[in-house]
């Protein structure tokens, strides 16, 4: 639940900052960008823990529907436009920023250095209409789960992975997880918290150059603008 996931900020138009310095201009405060770009797609939000209820009351103050706040906890999963949802453990702090909250709560929350509790962290794995199965780690460290549940039970064959370090997993330990762990048939890097690309390459002696080296089966990194597409069997066929 943490801003640079649930949206407190974005920028003022298309391709308006760069990777290094983004423009975070405009506040989406107390809504999220989640909830605001769900109400403008009509689209669903599938979280977990106890997520759900807060972005249902988000959906319903400003117009949207507020089943489309979906719930996917531990162990089951739900299925929207043929793609089935389940989470996962992720090991990470998961605090409701109160400026989220508002009013009084949020002000007497803010001024204590308090958090909003939302349960726990979670990561998704998605299965496909193509058969593909992919795990987003989310902000994680290492655990057990990425090798018993993601590998063991769903046979995750991509992985969208966080390597920033810091907050999340590093490039090391980024590695170790798809190496030794899920077993992934390709990676997609993912949560730098740096500048990973310029001009379309990745930056020399950056987070994300240390994992591609460190990581033994393909890692594809992401472009703005640019679509990848991947087949069954997690192999990149288009945009690679």
């Amino acid at each position: 639940m943490h801003g640079d996931h649930a949206g407190n900020a974005h920028n003022k138009a298309p391709n308006s900052g760069t990777c290094a310095a983004p423009d975070m201009s405009v506040s989406a405060m107390p809504n999220s960008n989640a909830a605001n770009i769900a109400i403008a797609k009509k689209a669903k939000i599938v979280t977990g823990s106890e997520m759900p209820p807060f972005f249902a009351a988000k959906l319903k103050a400003n117009g949207g529907d507020p089943a489309d706040s979906m719930l996917a906890r531990f162990g089951g999963s739900v299925t929207v436009g043929g793609v089935r949802i389940a989470t996962v453990t992720a090991m990470h702090s998961n605090g409701l920023d109160p400026d989220y909250i508002g009013g009084e709560m949020g002000k007497a929350m803010k001024d204590a250095g308090l958090w909003g509790d939302v349960g726990l962290a979670t990561g998704f794995v998605l299965r496909f209409s193509n058969g593909l199965v992919a795990y987003l780690s989310g902000d994680t460290g290492i655990t057990a789960d990425q090798e018993f549940v993601v590998r063991g039970h769903y046979n995750a064959r991509l992985v969208v992975m966080n390597m920033g370090d810091g907050f999340t997993t590093g490039p090391a330990e980024a590695a170790y997880v798809v190496n030794e762990l899920v077993k992934p048939a390709s990676v997609i890097a993912s949560h730098a918290n740096e500048a990973g690309t310029e001009g379309g390459k990745v930056r020399p002696g950056s987070k994300t150059e240390a994992f591609i080296k460190a990581a033994t089966m393909p890692v594809h990194v992401p472009l703005s603008g640019k679509t990848m597409e991947f087949d069954a069997g997690g192999k990149c066929t288009a945009g690679c």
